[in-house]
């Protein structure tokens, strides 16, 4: 296979479609944070959904499916319907997430948060710029997670603190793992696109750093919550 040649224009745009994509990851983020205080200040709010029965596995189920929907059909869907499925999974999330706020103190929630974002920030840059095919190492974190699902679901039934430990730490290692090599990908993406799926193809490739980075840091919490 003969090396591809990228022009210069072509490098702009790339450049351009990942600086899209950190946007749009940033945007949900900032929904999300912004969600989960809001609705933690409010206790009618907090036993809607913590309170009534089945609510929070329901939430957490819909977030699934929102989640897959959006990355089997994305490229089928209008702009307007892709960002608006986008920030409702955000905000849907940072509902979800609002309990970390009673379940940590504040000082484990800033300091794993804040390693977290140092962690991404330092996993992405190298997959931006390492000229290395990532393709082998992104196969092997994939099924890395795959394990941590399959790990995660026995354990609640075992109730193992032991293997909680190692669900964590691999999981840190495994997400950590996924930032570079899905930043590589999504790089490479850019070249592969019309200029009518550059919108909704940034959305996606927001939506998968945007997974990376808050299970890093829900990772990252468990961890600190330790010490």
């Amino acid at each position: 296979m003969e090396p591809t040649i990228i022009s210069s224009n072509q490098k702009v745009s790339s450049a351009s479609f990942i600086t899209g994509v950190y946007g749009w990851m940033m945007l949900a983020l900032m929904v999300t944070a912004i969600t989960s205080i809001l609705a933690v200040s409010s206790a009618p709010l907090m036993n809607f959904i913590f309170g009534t029965p089945y609510m929070f596995m329901g939430m957490i189920f819909l977030e699934f499916g929102l989640v897959w929907f959006i990355s089997a059909r994305i490229m089928k869907l209008s702009n307007i319907t892709a960002t608006l499925l986008f920030l409702v999974y955000a905000i849907l999330n940072g509902l979800t997430l609002s309990i970390i706020f009673l379940a940590y103190a504040q000082t484990t929630i800033t300091s794993a948060f804040l390693v977290s974002a140092l962690t991404f920030g330092v996993m992405s840059a190298a997959g931006y710029f390492t000229k290395k095919d990532l393709s082998n190492f992104g196969s092997i974190m994939i099924m890395g997670l795959i394990g941590i699902v399959i790990a995660t679901l026995v354990n609640y039934f075992l109730k193992s603190d032991a293997l909680d430990y190692i669900i964590t730490y691999v999981g840190v290692m495994v997400f950590v793992g996924l930032t570079a090599y899905d930043t590589q990908k999504i790089k490479n993406m850019a070249a592969e696109l019309e200029d009518n799926q550059l919108k909704k193809a940034s959305i996606l490739g927001a939506l998968t750093l945007y997974l990376d980075f808050i299970n890093l840091f829900l990772m990252l919490l468990r961890i600190f919550d330790r010490d």
